[in-house]
């Protein structure tokens, strides 16, 4: 009796031990992956990837050039569709269309501002935003694939390839439970991508062209006032996913400006004297986003909970980082949520139904 129970705890012990192994060894994504390491400078790189994204099956919807104090170091951000990966898509929740959203960045890095290409990583955004689907495989493989088409038109840029995942790096199980991370989850709450859509405005589904009308007006009409306001914003691209979604992505100068400085402030990997911010590689966490939304109950226009999102995409600046700076995320909520706010205000577009 005493062997057998011996030989039972062994077999649990052996269990667990390689159940940890297991864990430790599974595999990670970040929620950017370097892709390119550029062998001419910003404008040539960035001309070059342009050319390449005309000649893609890839849409090209907006660029922006990140605004920040002390701008040293040059970074843009390129937001893109794949109407393959959209495809694959269609007949999921219209709240999931962030993942359908992709982004690419060009930025100057290191010693030498040596000029990088990264995405935001595809695959770990399908593991966020589709978690739970019923076809959440497929979704994964179209979300590598469209990783792979991005990868491909990089490589059309002179410069050498690789495949290098950037922090915040998780694995497949924490990116689809992501509520937060480490004692930080208590600042987003607690609450998933889809608790953290906060809404802003709800109406009928009849609605729905009418207050993506009212959305799009009031964003245009609202002006970036520079890196020292958070209150104005710019509208820099507005994208329908399916027919029952748009995507508004917006950004100013203060969140930009932020966002990278605070960002580079703990970190020491890539910081130099002529390239102080590599803070720079986060761009494709820029633009944030506005969601109208129509399920068929009704429509709805939410933003995220800026902790939530904060956190997904900078959360190697550190938690001291978060604790310095914890009332940023809450000020530009409040920032959108007003801008948002206004719609109500602003006047539908004549033949629209009230």
């Amino acid at each position: 009796m005493k062997l057998k129970m011996h030989r039972a705890l062994i077999s649990l012990a052996l269990t667990f031990v390689l159940g940890l192994s297991n864990a430790m060894a599974a595999e990670k994504y970040g929620i950017f992956e370097r892709i390119l390491e550029a062998s001419g400078s910003f404008e040539e790189t960035t001309a070059a990837l342009e050319k390449a994204l005309a000649e893609s099956k890839l849409t090209l919807h907006a660029k922006r050039d990140l605004t920040y104090t002390d701008k040293v170091q040059q970074a843009r951000v390129y937001v893109v569709t794949s109407p393959a990966y959209m495809e694959a898509a269609q007949g999921e929740s219209p709240d999931t269309i962030s993942a359908q959203i992709l982004r690419i960045g060009v930025y100057e890095y290191g010693e030498g501002k040596k000029v990088h290409i990264n995405m935001g990583n595809p695959t770990a955004h399908a593991m966020v935003f589709y978690t739970g689907s019923k076809n959440y495989a497929k979704l994964l493989a179209a979300a590598k694939t469209a990783g792979q088409e991005i990868r491909d038109i990089a490589a059309k840029v002179p410069g050498n390839q690789v495949a290098v995942q950037l922090e915040p790096v998780r694995t497949e199980m924490s990116l689809n439970k992501f509520n937060g991370d480490g004692l930080a989850k208590l600042m987003a709450k607690f609450r998933n991508w889809k608790e953290s859509q906060n809404m802003v405005l709800q109406g009928k589904p009849k609605n729905f062209a009418d207050t993506v009308a009212r959305v799009e007006n009031a964003l245009r009409a609202s002006q970036d006032k520079g890196v020292e306001d958070s209150s104005g914003w710019r509208l820099i691209s507005k994208i329908p996913v399916g027919t029952n979604a748009v995507y508004f992505g917006i950004t100013n100068d203060y969140t930009e400006n932020k966002c990278i400085r605070i960002n580079s402030e703990f970190r020491s990997e890539g910081k130099t004297k002529d390239a102080p911010y590599p803070g720079v590689d986060h761009s494709p966490a820029i633009p944030l986003e506005v969601l109208v939304i129509n399920d068929g109950k009704q429509t709805r226009v939410v933003q995220y909970g800026e902790m939530w999102r904060m956190q997904l995409y900078f959360w190697d600046s550190g938690y001291r980082a978060f604790a310095k700076n914890t009332l940023i995320p809450g000020i530009i909520f409040s920032s959108i949520d007003q801008t948002l706010s206004a719609t109500a205000s602003v006047a539908p577009p004549p033949g629209a139904t009230q």
